[in-house]
């Protein structure tokens, strides 16, 4: 007799985000001045479709945004720090090199968990899930707490010394700050349906951070964001079709068995072409590029934090994860 594979899912959810609202056209005097360079109005909006983001104020840090998604996550499902025995802090940024900063997030809630950071890019978050999940079916956890904080506004080329730097940073130009948390353990029904990969590491230099490890440990000219945005779409449009496609063909599950779509939005345009290679119904999206800009691996948390409450159980969404290095994720998760 077969034994049934217990079920996984997400039971709670919470985001955060800093109070310090830029607009697009702010940061874009500021970076100009800076630069030297006199720029259309509205150029930075125009291009991206950003209107406005949220940055993390002096003294707020990763970690900061991370632990206020956390409490919120854990008050949603009426829990006590204690009562998680897995914290995964799964983020593109680190409070520092060393320790892991999932033991900063720990310290400050409470919690005795076991601790440790998963770090993948913008995908970060997405595989701290299935991460979870995993150790929960191995039986190394009864319950987990994955948290993400985002900051890349500090990556950002806000002073540049002139046109060539200035082109040289603008896909950092996209970036907001926020936290995003879940709660992950076993459900009766529904939970976690479906996971599929697909990576391409040989363009892992189209962009990023160099700083920060072995080959650049130290200096301010490695610590900003670099890299070509269109590079870095034309990868992912090349070889993302393919993973939707063998998700659709593994689970027979078509665009309307979805109640709602979740994508990684870098700008406007970005998920406008997304659309247009996947057909997906543009009603099904949860749009959040225009008010916070890109937020990382926080994206999709922060995106199932606003429909969260207005999901019932059965209902399917689909999480769809992109990420420098190149990796692109999906996962179906079904509402209990």
């Amino acid at each position: 007799m077969e034994t049934a594979i217990p079920r996984i899912g997400i039971t709670a959810v919470g985001a955060q985000l800093p109070a310090r609202r830029l607009t697009s056209q702010e940061l874009q005097d500021e970076v100009t001045a800076a630069a030297g360079l006199r720029l259309p109005e509205r150029m930075f909006e125009k291009a991206t479709g950003i209107v406005t983001r949220h940055f993390a104020a002096d003294g707020e840090y990763a970690s900061t945004l991370a632990i206020g998604a956390a409490r919120r996550a854990l008050a949603a499902r009426g829990l006590d720090p204690r009562d998680i025995d897995l914290l995964l802090y799964a983020s593109a940024t680190r409070d520092v090199c060393e320790p892991a900063t999932a033991h900063l997030v720990q310290a400050e809630l409470g919690s005795r968990a076991h601790a440790l950071d998963v770090a993948n890019a913008c995908n970060s978050f997405l595989n701290g899930i299935d991460l979870a999940r995993a150790m929960i079916l191995a039986g190394r956890a009864g319950r987990a707490l994955v948290v993400t904080g985002e900051t890349p506004s500090r990556a950002m080329r806000r002073r540049p010394d002139g046109p060539l730097d200035f082109r040289d940073g603008f896909a950092g130009y996209t970036f907001g700050d926020a936290g995003a948390a879940v709660v992950v353990e076993p459900v009766a029904s529904g939970g976690i349906l479906d996971v599929e990969t697909e990576t391409a590491s040989e363009h892992w230099t189209v962009g990023g951070i160099p700083g920060g490890g072995s080959r650049h440990p130290r200096g301010d000219e490695y610590s900003y964001f670099r890299g070509g945005g269109k590079e870095l779409r034309g990868v992912f449009e090349r070889i993302g079709g393919d993973i939707l496609t063998r998700v659709a063909a593994r689970t027979g599950l078509d665009w309307d068995a979805y109640a709602r779509v979740l994508v990684h939005q870098v700008t406007v345009p970005y998920l406008e072409r997304f659309v247009e290679l996947t057909g997906v119904p543009a009603g099904k999206l949860v749009l959040t590029v225009p008010e916070l800009g890109n937020v990382a691996s926080a994206t999709l948390g922060v995106q199932l934090a606003r429909i969260h409450a207005e999901l019932s159980p059965g209902d399917r969404v689909l999480l769809v994860g992109l990420g420098g290095g190149v990796s692109l994720m999906t996962m179906i998760w079904e509402a209990s």
